[in-house]
C-alpha cells in the first residue's frame, strides 16, 4: 500500500532526512516546516503524522489541538524530551506517541509501520457490547451512555477495545503497547499509563463505577 505520510518539523535537515528515507520505502511524503503550513497540509489526508512538538509561533501541541477532530490518523510527536507534563498535554490534545530525538532511523520506521498496522486491524470482531451502564460499538469505535456519546481519542478507544474485548485478562501496559503499535523494544510504555488515566477520567463523569480495574505492580483488566 503507498501510504501517505506528513512531516511536520521546524529542523529542514530533519525533514529532509525523513522525507528522502520514506519516499525510499514507497511513502508519498508531505512536508511543513511550521504549524500554520501544517494546517493546510492535512488536506491531503494523511495516513499517519510525524510532528515536531517544539517548533515557533504554533508549537506541535497547539496544532494537534487543532486538526485532532479533523483527522483521525495516529499522530506521532517528534520531542528532543518528555517530561510528564509533555505526556499528559499531548495525550489531552490526542496524540499516539512519542519519538524521542535523537532517534535511530530505523526505530522510527519500525514504530511508523507499527501504528499503521494497527490501523488496518482496528475493526472489531463483533458490533456492540454492553459493559455496566456503558454501550461499546466495535464497528462504529464509540462508547457512549444513555445514548450519550463519550469523547474518546483513536488510541483511547483502542485500549477500550483490547481491555473490553478480554474481560478479566490482566495486561501489562508493556503488553498493551506491544498490541496497539507490535513494537516495544525502545518505546515509552509509560504513555499507556497517562492513556489509562485519560479514559478513566471521561468514563467517571458517566459511569459510577470503574470499569478498568488496576492489578497492582502487574497492570490492568477490564471489569464492567
Amino acid at each position: 500500500m503507498n501510504y501517505k505520510i506528513l512531516v511536520i518539523d521546524d529542523e529542514k535537515d530533519v525533514v529532509s532526512l525523513l522525507k528522502d528515507f520514506f519516499e525510499i520505502q514507497g511513502f508519498t511524503v508531505y512536508t511543513a516546516y511550521d504549524g500554520r503550513e501544517a494546517l493546510h497540509k492535512v488536506e491531503v489526508e494523511p495516513d499517519i503524522i510525524l510532528l515536531d512538538i517544539n517548533m515557533p509561533q504554533m508549537d506541535g501541541i497547539e496544532v494537534c489541538k487543532r486538526i485532532r477532530d479533523y483527522v483521525s490518523c495516529p499522530i506521532l510527536f517528534l520531542t528532543a524530551k518528555v517530561e510528564e507534563e509533555d505526556r499528559i498535554n499531548g495525550l489531552m490534545v490526542g496524540g499516539d506517541d512519542y519519538i524521542l530525538k535523537p532517534f535511530s532511523i530505523d526505530e522510527l520506521e519500525a514504530r511508523v509501520m507499527a501504528h499503521l498496522r494497527r490501523e488496518e486491524r482496528k475493526v472489531g470482531k463483533e458490533k456492540v457490547r454492553f459493559a455496566k451502564e456503558l454501550v461499546i460499538s466495535y464497528s462504529e469505535r464509540s462508547v457512549s451512555y444513555q445514548g450519550t456519546m463519550i469523547a474518546l481519542t483513536k488510541t483511547e478507544f483502542d485500549i477500550v477495545e483490547i481491555l473490553s474485548m478480554n474481560k478479566g485478562q490482566t495486561f501489562t501496559k508493556e503488553r498493551i503497547y506491544e498490541k496497539l503499535w507490535g513494537f516495544d523494544k525502545d518505546g515509552d510504555s509509560n504513555i499507556i499509563t497517562e492513556h489509562i488515566r485519560r479514559i478513566r477520567s471521561k468514563l467517571s463523569k458517566y459511569c459510577k463505577d470503574s470499569v478498568i480495574d488496576t492489578v497492582w505492580g502487574v497492570g490492568y483488566r477490564w471489569i464492567g
